[in-house]
């Protein structure tokens, strides 16, 4: 299963300093949030569409929504932004909302054939959530190492 390890970090270049350690950004360095299959080009996509009330296009066209910032040629990981966008909805979000907009995430394609039920995504929007509003709070931005 794919490694999908979402942190934050102060800039690009920051995260990006991440591939020059081999197994992902160190929690000791940064704040990791680590998670199985949750791939941050079309799934995290899916949970900005479900949390915004914006369409899934809109949400996977925003300008740092799944942008590859690291090279193409790496052979098993790589460094994707994820959209301000998402990470002030998760930030802003209530428990009571992320529950309501977990269980429509567990209901789309990508995590109904990845086998997560509601609950765990639940608990996957409420970390992510976590994450998102420690990053606001140091003026850091959401990324996530996905290793292959």
């Amino acid at each position: 299963m794919v490694m999908c390890d979402y942190f934050s970090a102060s800039d690009d270049d920051a995260a990006v300093s991440v591939l020059d350690e081999p197994g992902g950004p160190d929690p000791s360095v940064f704040d990791v949030v680590s998670l199985k299959g949750i791939d941050p080009v079309v799934v995290m996509p899916r949970l900005e569409s479900i949390l915004t009330g914006r369409t899934y296009d809109e949400a996977v066209g925003h300008p740092r929504s799944g942008k590859l910032l690291s090279s193409p040629e790496a052979e098993s990981a790589f460094i994707v932004s994820v959209s301000d966008t998402l990470q002030e909805a998760l930030a802003s979000a209530t428990h009571d909302s992320l529950r309501e907009a977990a269980g429509t995430w567990a209901g789309t394609d990508e995590l109904l054939a990845s086998g997560i039920p509601s609950e765990t995504a639940a608990q996957v929007a409420v970390q992510l959530a976590e994450l998102a509003g420690r990053a606001r709070s140091a003026g850091h931005r959401l990324y996530c190492w996905w290793a292959l």
